[in-house]
């Protein structure tokens, strides 16, 4: 059973058990002398030679699988290799077994000698019955297919006679034939009308020739040399040359002897030229107008007359531009090298990312060569290159171009140096110093491309080149051309090995105790790029002096990020080497350098406030009160025309409203009915409804609700409790059909400063504005209408007592209608208030009837905020991984590399001789003391600032992790030391 099909992309799995049977493979195929790619491709992805390998033989191999119609796409799509053409893809994974693993599964799987490469390997994938293929049978059947198809030779299947391509069409499933060769077109240049008899019996076969002999291409008889005879038979064989020979059997038209014998005219062909115009061939036109303006201004010689006519006629450009400027550079002429300089400068910068220095043999060499002139400018030295491999001791000014130079700086140190003035230089100097600073630009910029750094890398000469131009005279006329060099270097020095006695070592250290900000930073990045990229004994960095390890601690204390980012990157490669943190030790100040560390923690750390949620807002509702509001009088008279139980119906109605979370006690609801109507009824001689068919009622009237015991726990103990669940008081009372009361808001005569207002309302509901005025005049203001029922407008001091109005707290003379107005004024808002309200609710409830009529009132929301807590931290430079944008940003900049450096010290300082060295000391002047416990270089170094390392550990969270790991370390070297001492003790 075929496994099911990958749904992720084929990938190489690279086990201990797939690099074993690549290097079996590998051995297989060196011992059969053929190609082994262990990593084919199909298109962009990387074929697992073990997992296909392991596949196909699971299905009976590669002769089995060959057998099997449209299996090797099967073989694609269950190995995850389909792309978007299925047979290039079958195709291509056939040919990938087929070349690399077809002669090892016959050798393995098979046990048998496969076939020998010359028809397994060296040939296509077509065909099988590789287990059954020997050299003889192989040859044979491929010499008789390209008998019969023309083919290379690989084994095809045998066409069968019904398979025979004919007039009709080719067979299906056969091998394509040959189209018909296309012909151009060429017009007939005779006379447009032939004469019946032109291709009459006159005619021979000589006629399909032309003048010269040779068939025309386009006659359907020709074939190779030879003339073929015409037919004269009305029944011609048909022709067996392939598909572009036709076969029309015999019909009643060719019993014409004319026409079996009609041969057409031959075609006339036209012979083209090419006209060049200064639009197809500005160049010949620019070259004809020059030669015209040499001729006018000067006759030309004899001899140059005899090379114009020496050059034979026609568009010789000559070399491309980069082949001229090579050239130009090699030549002793002056003018053309600066013109090649010239151009390689532009050449190196517009195309640097394709102009390699393998393409072109001889360019660096050439530069290099030529940016050896320096030496001749400033001292008096020719520098020349060597490639004698017996040269032992030459000239001073003779470097070896096999092995370098080992002595270079040496022979820099006894050169006579040339009295070269700054400011005052001739113009040969001048521009001699130009081009070599141009040579040297370029070999700057090319080597920008790492196959050119890597290139010039193995080439001994620039290294040498590097150290003469770094060692150059203090002048500003190569202050730039040091820079270049400092550029090349840091491009290099990845791919160099370079121990301690290393010119180009000793060179780049030595520009660390130069002035100049540039040359620091460049010599900086050099020499930690030797470190990064070699793990070699050589590449450590060893023999650093100590003035130039001062100076990098120096460096730190400036105001400069570039700066202080190489130093630190030079001292973490510097102080992972074990020896060296050995010299730091014993030449410099560490405990200053590990402060400084320590401060460069929080080097350009902002201080971020940021608020934690501990628990989110959410929205509560008020706990409803059990307290029903009184009853309106005019509500109460029409309540009570009704009976039993339409008059609980309607009370419900008007005082209750539903709401499934809230709930109120059935003895509370009882209580605020019966005070409502036992007295009135009382007096009527009526009687009231019993409180459980008043308790039954609620269950009618809202359907939500119902009676229910809940156990709550009072101060007695648990106590069982009767409520109603599902609906709650009104704030405000409605009428039978729905309209709101609001409440009158005037307070009594009292002061507001004696007595809290909200127990001086008046409290009493009304349903309109109108009613509510009237209720003011009569019994707030004893105001008594005239016989007219209109008021009179009376002058007087009134005082408005409406809450929370301020205009007429005090006494005020004014006219009775004025005052009027101002009451209506907190009338008409209430009302409107009240009304915007139902309406608003009757909107987000979506009942339109509702909003007209007033809706139920939704209960008070009470919005709880969230609780949160404010936290204060340092936040320092940070990145993010490119390839997984999700992860959480990392620490970079300088606190990283600080902090990597505190590890280095932490880690490697107890494994120095000043570690073992302190402790000894230690313990000698310690020995009458048995109590006291000695502290190597870690508790002397990190003591003082341990404090300020646990706040950054607590407040910095991206340090937080290299922090905790330097306190392990710090612990681990702690509990050595006790070790150590207590074991002395002992």
């Amino acid at each position: 059973m075929a496994p099911p099909k990958p749904t992720a992309e084929h990938t190489v799995d690279r086990t201990p058990e797939y690099e074993k049977f690549i290097e079996d493979l590998r051995a297989f195929h060196e011992k059969r002398g053929t190609n082994f790619d262990p990593e084919p491709k199909m298109g962009t992805m990387t074929v697992d030679l073990l997992q296909l390998f392991n596949h196909i033989v699971e299905h009976g191999g590669y002769d089995k699988v060959s057998d099997e119609k449209l299996m090797w796409r099967k073989m694609c799509e269950n190995l995850g290799l389909m792309r978007h053409n299925a047979p290039a893809d079958a195709y291509t994974l056939k040919q990938i077994f087929y070349k690399q693993l077809a002669a090892y599964e016959i050798k393995t799987i098979h046990k048998k000698e496969p076939p020998p490469p010359e028809i397994l390997e060296f040939t296509t994938a077509k065909g099988g019955s590789l287990l059954t293929r020997t050299l003889e049978n192989f040859q044979a059947k491929g010499k008789a297919d390209k008998d019969e198809s023309g083919d290379d030779g690989t084994p095809s299947r045998e066409r069968r006679p019904e398979e025979t391509p004919n007039s009709s069409g080719r067979a299906s499933r056969g091998l394509r034939e040959a189209p018909a060769p296309r012909i151009i077109f060429h017009p007939d240049t005779n006379s447009s009308r032939q004469t019946r008899h032109a291709s009459g019996p006159q005619s021979t076969p000589s006629s399909s020739h032309t003048s010269q002999g040779h068939p025309q291409p386009g006659h359907p008889h020709s074939h190779g040399n030879t003339p073929v005879p015409v037919h004269s038979s009305p029944h011609p064989h048909p022709g067996r040359g392939g598909a572009s020979h036709g076969f029309n059997p015999p019909g009643l038209d060719l019993a014409n002897p004319f026409v079996s014998t009609y041969q057409p005219t031959p075609h006339q062909p036209m012979q083209l030229r090419i006209v060049d115009t200064p639009t197809s061939n500005p160049e010949l036109f620019a070259r004809k107008q020059r030669l015209l303006r040499q001729s006018v201004a000067a006759p030309i010689s004899g001899t140059s007359a005899l090379l114009r006519a020496a050059i034979p006629p026609g568009n010789l450009d000559g070399p491309n531009i980069y082949e001229r400027c090579l050239l130009a550079l090699r030549s002793s002429v002056r003018a053309e090298q600066a013109f090649g300089l010239n151009h390689l400068v532009k050449i190196s910068y517009e195309r640097g990312d394709k102009y390699k220095f393998s393409q072109f043999s001889g360019l660096a060499e050439g530069l290099t060569e030529f940016a050896l002139g320096v030496g001749s400018l400033f001292y008096h030295v020719d520098w020349t290159v060597s490639n004698d491999p017996d040269l032992d001791e030459g000239a001073i000014g003779e470097l070896d171009g096999i092995n370098g130079t080992s002595d270079i700086l040496e022979r820099i140190a006894q050169l006579k140096p040339r009295n070269v003035q700054d400011s005052i230089q001739s113009a040969e100097f001048a521009d001699h110093i130009t081009l070599i600073t141009e040579a040297v630009l370029t070999i700057r910029n090319m080597v920008m491309l790492m196959e050119n750094a890597y290139f010039m890398a193995e080439y001994p000469t620039l290294k040498d080149l590097l150290c003469i131009l770094l060692n150059l005279p203090d002048l500003d006329i190569v202050v730039e051309l040091k820079h270049f060099a400092l550029d090349i270097a840091e491009q290099i020095t990845p791919y160099l090995v370079l121990d301690t006695d290393d010119a180009l070592y000793k060179t780049l250290l030595a520009q660390l105790k130069s002035n100049d900000r540039g040359t620091i930073l460049t010599s900086l990045r050099a020499i930690g790029r030797i470190a990064m990229n070699h793990q070699t004994e050589t590449n450590k960095l060893s023999g650093v002096p100590p003035a130039v390890l001062q100076n990098i601690m120096d460096w730190l204390l400036l105001n400069d990020d570039e700066l202080m980012d190489a130093c630190l990157d030079f001292l973490y490669q510097y102080t992972a080497v074990v020896p060296n943190l050995d010299a730091l030790l014993k030449n410099t100040n560490v405990e200053h350098l590990v402060m400084h560390l320590v401060r460069l923690l929080s080097h350009g750390a902002k201080r971020v406030q940021k608020e934690i949620v501990v628990s989110e807002a959410r929205v509560v509702y008020e706990t409803p009160s059990e307290q029903v509001v009184p009853i309106p009088k005019d509500l109460l008279e029409r309540l009570l025309a009704m009976e039993e139980p339409e008059r609980c119906y309607a009370w419900l109605r008007c005082f209750f409203e539903e709401d499934p979370e809230s709930n109120i006690t059935q003895i509370a609801i009882w209580n605020a009915y019966n005070q409502a109507f036992f007295e009135p009824l009382k007096k009527k001689g009526r009687a009231m409804i019993n409180a459980a068919e008043f308790i039954r009622n609620i269950s009618t009237v809202y359907q939500s609700a119902g009676a229910q015991i809940v156990r709550d726990q009072g101060p007695t103990g648990e106590v069982q409790k009767f409520i109603i669940r599902g609906i709650r008081p009104r704030p405000n009372p409605t009428t039978p059909d729905g309209k709101e009361y609001f409440r009158c808001l005037w307070t009594r005569a009292v002061q507001p400063q004696q007595q809290h207002p909200g127990l001086a309302k008046c409290g009493a509901w009304y349903i309109s504005a109108e009613t509510m005025w009237q209720h003011i005049m009569a019994d707030h203001l004893a105001e008594t209408p005239g016989e007219d029922g209109k008021f009179a407008n009376r002058e007087g001091e009134f005082r408005c007592c409406w809450d929370t109005c301020t205009k007429y707290r005090e006494p005020t003379k004014l006219h009775l209608m004025q005052f009027t107005m101002h009451i209506r004024t907190h009338l008409k808002a209430a009302e409107e208030a009240l009304r915007s309200n139902a309406a608003t609710q009757a909107q987000l409830n979506g009942d339109a009837h509702a909003s007209s009529s007033g809706a139920k009132r939704q209960k008070h929301k009470i919005i709880k905020p969230a609780k949160t807590i404010t936290l204060t931290y340092e936040e320092t430079a940070s990145a993010r991984d490119e390839r997984n944008p999700n992860t959480p940003p990392q620490a970079a900049g300088i606190p990283l590399s600080s902090v990597l450096i505190l590890r280095n010290i932490a880690r490697n300082v107890v494994k120095t001789e000043s570690e073992e060295a302190l402790l000894k000391q230690q313990r000698a002047e310690d020995m009458g003391d048995d109590e006291k416990v000695g502290a190597g270089w870690n508790e002397r170094l990190f003591r003082p600032v341990m404090l300020r390392l646990w706040e950054i550990f607590i407040e910095n969270r991206l340090l937080a992790p290299y922090i905790t790991s330097l306190f392990q370390l710090l612990e681990a070297s702690r509990r050595k030391e006790r070790e150590t001492e207590m074991f002395w003790l002992r």
